[in-house]
């Protein structure tokens, strides 16, 4: 184990520069701190290694990862560092910047910029902000990098693995209503999407594609349930052309037509119920993605998870399911070929053990027993489709921390 870590060594590297150019740039502004003009610098990260015990397929945290794990030990897949500045400027107005160092889709720990807006209060319950904003297509999406946020190691991937979509340039708008003792808040935003997503040796370029959604919110005690709805209209194909033209296969224009994405709108629809009361944790997630595109299958995906927190350790159980529906493959078998890459159809079992070592730092070990049908390819990378047979054993360790 600490053999392969060690050939990761030039990735924690990178990690640690980030962390220290940000807090060196950071030093100075904390000290003119004032009464009516807060500033400050907070963080997190996650130390992560997994493996599987499959060699036929590579397991991914989500879309946006060019490479996963295999039977080794990787901690490319989970591991990520985030810095964030807050500037409360005036008494309604704040400015925000987070960084991140994660594995991105040019197979790299390359810091970019998450979030950088401006946020504008004109009343305690409405809130205002410009920028460039995280994505909440479903509940809790805008924080899958902050593992000390979650009980499970990562985000559950039979939910959350459809979304490569990190941030967006553009705005939104919150509003909270008290109804009686709870409250009911409301969001809408919209931007222009950012980021790529490998494909094969290729990127999808996603830049430039509008995004839109809303979601209502009720919270009542412990309790929290979130209804959303969200889409894209892709600004770009994907690069199918130039990916098979590097395995010796040209792709005829009504191939590309039949394949294309452009100006073809997903949709992404959501339900997520949240409770959280003394040892209690629990969640239940559902969500539907109907894709406008004949190349990518539509999907529905879900999971429910429970924890019992004794003293530090929360030990934790879960279950999820996702199936896409399908639709009939067309005759031409190179066109099947490409469908089917997006084609899945599993259920995994989860558990593990969450131990709060000291305040702000957690430790975590899980397991993911992934039984899919032998079809179920997406989104691994690399498999063989000749001897996957759709079932994986994931085992993950994980030292979470926030400052």
């Amino acid at each position: 184990m600490l053999s392969n870590l060690l050939k990761t060594r030039p990735d924690w590297r990178r990690l640690l520069a980030v962390a220290t150019v940000a807090l060196l740039g950071g030093g100075p502004a904390r000290a003119d701190v004032t009464d009516d003009r807060r500033f400050s610098i907070n963080g997190f990260g996650t130390l992560g290694v997994v493996r599987t015990n499959s060699d036929d397929a590579e397991f991914v945290r989500d879309l946006s990862q060019p490479l996963g794990a295999r039977n080794e030990w990787t901690g490319k897949v989970d591991s990520v560092l985030g810095l964030q500045a807050n500037w409360q400027f005036l008494p309604q107005w704040q400015a925000v910047v987070q960084g991140i160092s994660r594995y991105r889709y040019d197979d790299s720990f390359r810091p970019e910029i998450a979030w950088a807006f401006v946020k504008y209060e004109p009343m305690p319950n409405l809130s205002l902000r410009v920028g460039r904003l995280g994505t909440e297509f479903f509940m809790m999406a805008d924080s899958r990098w902050v593992g000390y946020s979650f009980l499970t190691v990562r985000p559950p991937g039979d939910f959350f693995w459809y979304l490569p979509f990190y941030s967006i340039h553009g705005g939104d708008a919150a509003l909270t209503v008290p109804v009686g003792e709870h409250l009911l808040r409301g969001k809408l935003f919209y931007g222009i999407s950012q980021g790529k997503i490998p494909l094969a040796e290729e990127q999808w370029d996603i830049g430039g594609s509008p995004m839109a959604g809303a979601y209502l919110e009720y919270q009542h005690g412990p309790w929290q349930l979130r209804a959303s709805y969200a889409n894209i209209r892709f600004e770009r194909d994907l690069p199918y052309g130039p990916a098979m033209a590097k395995s010796g296969l040209l792709l005829n224009a009504q191939q590309l037509d039949y394949l294309s994405v452009r100006d073809k709108r997903s949709h992404y629809y959501s339900l997520g119920l949240v409770y959280d009361s003394g040892p209690w944790q629990a969640q239940l997630m559902l969500n539907r993605i109907e894709q406008g595109s004949k190349s990518l299958e539509s999907s529905e995906g879900g999971y429910a998870q429970v924890g019992y927190r004794v003293g530090k350790l929360t030990p934790f159980v879960g279950y999820s399911r996702v199936y896409s529906k399908g639709r009939a493959l067309p005759a031409d078998p190179v066109i099947a070929y490409i469908v089917a890459d997006s084609r899945t159809n599993q259920r995994t079992w989860y558990a593990g053990l969450r131990w709060d070592v000291v305040r702000n730092v957690a430790l975590t070990a899980q397991w993911d027993g992934i039984r899919g049908d032998p079809t179920s390819i997406f989104p691994y990378r690399r498999e063989n489709r000749a001897t996957w047979q759709g079932d994986m054993n994931v085992f993950s360790l994980a030292l979470d921390f926030v400052f």
